[in-house]
């Protein structure tokens, strides 16, 4: 789910030539540095080539609170990787026959609707799973992110026809989750069984993906399993979960390096499995539409990577690197950051799973593995990330600074905040009170209790709300609409921090004044 960041890592590039694979004593090490430069608890790695599973090691804790060690069975949260598990599903009822790829969403989901009524008629299967549909970049996920408990799956399909499109439909890239759980839904809804009885019976029991689950609520007989977590206040801690069960299909799986091995070499054997590989999980037909560009990303340039295209198929981010296909794609949750990549003609699978949020650490370990099969060693892929990260968090940190260097400057402005309080409505995220509590102006979503904070006074009608909970790291302005006597009669809100994660939608709500 939060990719924004993790994606911007991913334009870092490097010269390729032919070289010899890196030991695992290599991988070890580069792992272990990782670990040290990013700050991150823990890290799992996974190797397959050839068919078979090479390397599987565990690095760090799995939780700072029990100190427990990571181990390649460990189960971590991965996040947006599970959307090739959800096309995956799609493509097996595919091949039963019992939907098409371009069959009409409300064919299977008749309440299905969109903003634009041309939209919702003409919606496809395919277009739930390829981030085409004219929505902005993560719109709607402040229904299931940061909180976790108040959606459901009926609640998010009917408030789909409040968000309003950035781009016309199927003529641009934006990332979006919301769409993927509609796609859960349909799978429910033509299987006659629920999306995660459908992923761990019909995909994850044959590839004998025996320890892993769709979803953090089913994890049983094991305590084997990652706690996420995130700075706060310079300092990486623990923090609470994302436990969604609504946005499974977009997010929810929790699995180990030992067994996505086994579901990579499934996919690089074009669906089939087995030990002569006589089974299939989805025919070679579907295969070819999962790793087909479906919508067009743009290429920068060749880069020393020459690359000439990039594009997202089924689940799946494409592009070519130095003649090879690439298949890959990256996951985020609260605490928890993951990265699947495949390159099919190599028969070579990376898998590295972390249990914090730092993008850097599983970008670096995989493009040094990477550049052992297929590059040179003249890149310190860890000091690159590493790099990248300061320059964004100072850039960052230089706009947020700003920000409330100005509020303290305000403090001696009177202002009236009384004028302010009230309920205010979002046709999809609910109702939102402004209250003042001896003197300080608070906002609290009723839907979403972690959006819950203080609000400093800015400049104008526009206050700072700045959040309890400090590892969301996602201060907002929030800017009130007033009639002609400077009465609110609503309010529009925006990330003050340009690295703040997509799925903080803000700029998608449109409160207005109620009480």
């Amino acid at each position: 789910m939060k990719l924004k960041y993790i994606l911007s890592l991913a334009t870092i590039t490097c010269s390729l030539s032919v070289k010899a694979q890196m030991t695992p004593a290599k991988i070890d090490s580069l792992a272990q540095i990782a670990l040290k430069a990013f700050d991150v608890p823990g890290i799992a790695v996974a190797v397959v080539k050839d068919g078979k599973l090479v390397y599987a090691n565990g690095y760090g804790v799995a939780s700072l609170r029990t100190q427990k060690k990571v181990d390649a069975n460990t189960l971590f949260g991965i996040a947006s990787n599970s959307k090739a598990f959800t096309t995956a599903a799609i493509g097996m009822l595919i091949d039963d026959g019992k939907l098409k790829l371009d069959d009409k969403v409300t064919d299977y989901i008749p309440e299905f609707k969109m903003f634009d009524p041309y939209v919702t008629a003409e919606f496809t299967i395919r277009d739930l799973l390829t981030h085409r549909s004219g929505l902005g970049l993560g719109a709607g996920d402040l229904m299931i992110f940061p909180d976790s408990t108040d959606f459901t799956v009926k609640d998010i399909i009917h408030n789909l026809r409040y968000l309003k499109p950035v781009s016309s439909f199927r003529s641009k890239f934006d990332y979006d989750n919301q769409l993927y759980i509609v796609a859960g839904e349909v799978i429910a809804r033509v299987s006659g069984m629920s999306w995660e009885d459908f992923i761990e019976t019909r995909v994850m029991k044959p590839l004998q993906m025996t320890g892993s689950f769709a979803s953090y609520s089913r994890i049983k007989n094991t305590k084997n399993y990652i706690d996420a977590h995130a700075p706060v206040d310079g300092k990486v801690i623990v923090i609470p979960r994302n436990t969604s069960e609504p946005t499974n299909a977009a997010g929810g799986i929790y699995s180990s390096v030992n067994d996505l091995a086994k579901w990579a070499i499934m996919q690089m054997n074009d669906g089939k499995y087995g030990d002569d590989l006589s089974k299939r999980l989805f025919s070679s037909a579907v295969h070819r539409q999962m790793w087909s560009v479906q919508t067009v990303l743009p290429v920068g340039g060749p880069g020393t990577y020459n690359t000439h295209f990039g594009g997202y198929g089924l689940g799946w981010f494409l592009n070519d690197a130095k003649g090879y296909l690439k298949a890959s794609h990256t996951g985020g949750l609260d605490g928890m950051v993951t990265q699947v990549t495949l390159f099919p003609e190599l028969k070579l699978g990376i898998i590295v799973l972390t249990n914090q949020q730092s993008g850097g650490a599983f970008s670096s370990v995989t493009n040094e593995i990477i550049d052992s099969y297929i590059g040179d060693t003249g890149k310190d892929w860890v000091k690159l990330y590493s790099d990248a990260e300061k320059a964004g968090a100072g850039g960052a940190a230089s706009v947020v600074t700003g920000v409330w260097k100005q509020v303290d400057e305000q403090k001696k402005t009177t202002v009236d905040g009384s004028v302010y309080a009230g309920t205010y409505h979002d046709n999809w995220l609910g109702d939102a009170t402004i209250s003042q509590k001896d003197g300080q102006l608070w906002f609290a979503s009723k839907r979403s209790p972690h959006l819950t904070g203080k609000m400093f006074f800015y400049k104008g009608n526009t206050f700072v709300v700045k959040w309890n909970k400090r590892s969301m790291d996602a201060d907002a302005f929030a800017m009130f609409t007033t009639d002609e006597n400077g009465k609110p009669l609503g309010l529009k809100m925006k990330a003050i921090s340009p690295a703040t994660d997509f799925s903080y939608d803000f700029q998608d709500l449109d409160f207005v004044k109620t009480k």
